[in-house]
């Protein structure tokens, strides 16, 4: 197993990818043949299955892209199902506390690191490369706990203090809501909060990210230090591109 993307942040690097919230491998398909680095299937907010999962990690063989996959919870069972279906990583919403984190990289990582358990699965090609995969899943596998909570914001330190969180990823929405703030992303208390994250990850050798609405927001969050920047979604492609061609013949 190889996670260009991991490589790519322990360099320094800055990385760019997508949200797929459509389930749709078609649309994988197409938008694997830009230059992203990587794409998050979204469980926690799609309609996506593991199943899906399994043909969309299908979809990026032979690509650069890493697959990741966001989950709805900390669960064990189901961090254990995606990276058996060939997701290089890990996305944990609401990860609020250090003990937290521990619960993820643990149920993410083989022992003694974890509890993971081991299967002849999708991720290690039916158990064809099954000793190659055991023996660099645990290096490879990216870790990314979400920081959406004021609760999050104040034990960012320690969260990004355990050696297996390879990424302090804002939810922006979330993080505004939670805060106080409805939808109001621009809030200055907000900014204020990303760049917490941000100097948070740096001080611990690790990557920001964040997910971005528009073209502006993606220019900002690059100026702002964030490494691991998702560009809109799948969906949010569609609709902007929708929306241009509408506004081009004045229908509104």
């Amino acid at each position: 197993m190889e996670n260009s993307t991991k490589r790519k942040l322990r360099n320094g690097e800055t990385t760019v990818g997508t949200w797929i919230s459509s389930g749709s491998p078609n649309v994988l398909d197409l938008l694997r043949n830009f230059p992203l680095d990587w794409f998050v299937f979204d469980m926690e907010h799609s309609a996506i299955s593991i199943e899906t999962v399994v043909h969309m990690t299908q979809v990026l063989n032979g690509s650069s892209a890493t697959p990741i996959v966001r989950v709805g919870q900390i669960d064990q069972a189901v961090c254990k199902a995606v990276l058996d279906a060939g997701a290089h990583g890990v996305v944990v919403p609401l990860v609020n506390t250090p003990e937290e984190a521990e619960r993820v990289v643990k149920f993410c990582k083989y022992p003694p690191m974890g509890v993971r358990g081991l299967a002849g699965s999708k991720a290690a090609d039916y158990g064809l490369t099954l000793g190659m995969y055991l023996r660099t899943a645990n290096d490879e596998t990216l870790v990314i706990a979400q920081i959406e909570t004021p609760e999050a914001l104040e034990n960012v330190d320690g969260i990004l203090a355990n050696d297996g969180v390879d990424v302090a990823f804002v939810g922006p929405s979330d993080l505004t809501l939670t805060l106080g703030f409805l939808d109001d992303r621009s809030n200055p208390k907000v900014a204020e909060a990303m760049l917490k994250v941000v100097k948070a990850a740096e001080a611990a050798g690790k990557a920001a990210g964040i997910m971005v609405a528009t073209v502006d927001e993606a220019k900002q969050a690059v100026q702002r230090g964030f490494r691991f920047i998702s560009l809109g979604s799948d969906m949010r492609f569609v609709s902007v591109g929708a929306r241009t061609f509408l506004d081009a013949v004045s229908r509104k």
